[in-house]
């Protein structure tokens, strides 16, 4: 009887020990460019894609809101704010069938809006969400798009709201056969955090990616300063695959002048580079998308 149970006691452990090394996020060739909020003539076949890593276009924005008049939230009901003239359903067609390892997805919120603030402001839980789900199926279709992603930097709602807003958007989505991953795009800030990690503890299996803001911290930061940023919101957000980023301009966080690759070569030799996203595809244009060469050629071979 006592061997049957270290019997079991053991295959318990052998089950548990393979489930972790499945689950256990690791090194990853994914590489992510938000593209079409500036309106700056950028288009996806100016950004060079490197054969051999998974990419995805991010256009920006989707907006819930009405500026007909004056900038108002709409309940929901999202509208296209990114340069859809050069970024429209036959330039996103053209791009995936000439790269069969690109995707493409949109993103949802954004910091500003004519000038003012991107609010999330839900009328109710039940009235946001149907009218979420029906104004960007109708979008994602037109587009023939692989995923969403949420980047709400502003909130007249409580976190909870916000929450079951955006984790019942994605589950129907998902449900319906519209998208095939989801990804956030939080940043170290207290109400920006509390609304996220709410929508993470809630709905986080739902959640493929996080695309974490590193350059939102200060312009000075260092490698090792870095490197403890990303382990601490790895911590946070448990068991998600959290990228790694920088901003085109320089303007803040690790800039790829002053150590970002040495910090993802780091992260690399300790099998957490789980990808690199990129703010954004319109300032690149200005250095000739240098540092996407630099960041997909590392990407190839991080496995």
């Amino acid at each position: 009887m006592e061997l049957s149970k270290l019997c079991m006691t053991l295959l318990s452990l052998q089950a548990f020990f393979f489930f972790f090394l499945e689950a256990a996020p690791s090194n990853s060739n994914l590489f992510r460019e938000y593209i079409g909020a500036e309106f700056n003539n950028v288009k996806f076949q100016d950004v060079p894609v490197n054969p051999n890593v998974e990419f995805h276009f991010i256009l920006s924005f989707a907006i819930d809101y009405d500026t007909s008049s004056s900038p108002s939230p709409t309940n929901g009901k999202f509208n296209i704010f990114w340069d859809s003239d050069n970024l429209g359903p036959s330039q996103v067609s053209s791009i995936k069938n000439g790269n069969s390892n690109v995707k493409v997805a949109l993103s949802l919120g954004g910091d500003s809006v004519t000038g003012g603030f991107v609010y999330f402001n839900p009328s109710s839980i039940d009235s946001w969400v149907s009218n979420a789900v029906s104004s960007l199926t109708k979008i994602i279709k037109q587009y023939n798009l692989d995923g969403i992603d949420i980047d709400y930097e502003h909130f007249k709602s409580d976190p909870q709201t916000f929450a079951q807003c955006i984790g019942r958007l994605i589950q129907t989505l998902k449900k319906n056969g519209v998208i095939k991953f989801a990804s956030i795009a939080p940043f170290d800030d207290d109400e920006v955090q509390s609304h996220y990690l709410a929508l993470w503890k809630s709905h986080g299996n739902l959640i493929d990616y996080v695309n974490f803001q590193f350059y939102a911290y200060d312009k000075g930061t260092s490698v090792s300063q870095f490197i403890n940023d990303f382990n601490t919101q790895s911590s946070k957000y448990n068991g998600g695959k959290v990228l790694v980023s920088f901003i085109s301009d320089g303007s803040g966080g690790l800039s790829p002048k002053n150590g970002f690759f040495t910090a993802c070569n780091r992260l690399r030799s300790q099998q957490k580079l789980h990808g690199i996203f990129v703010w954004s595809a319109d300032d690149s244009m200005g250095n000739g998308f240098r540092f996407e060469k630099q960041s997909q050629a590392l990407l190839a071979n991080s496995n």
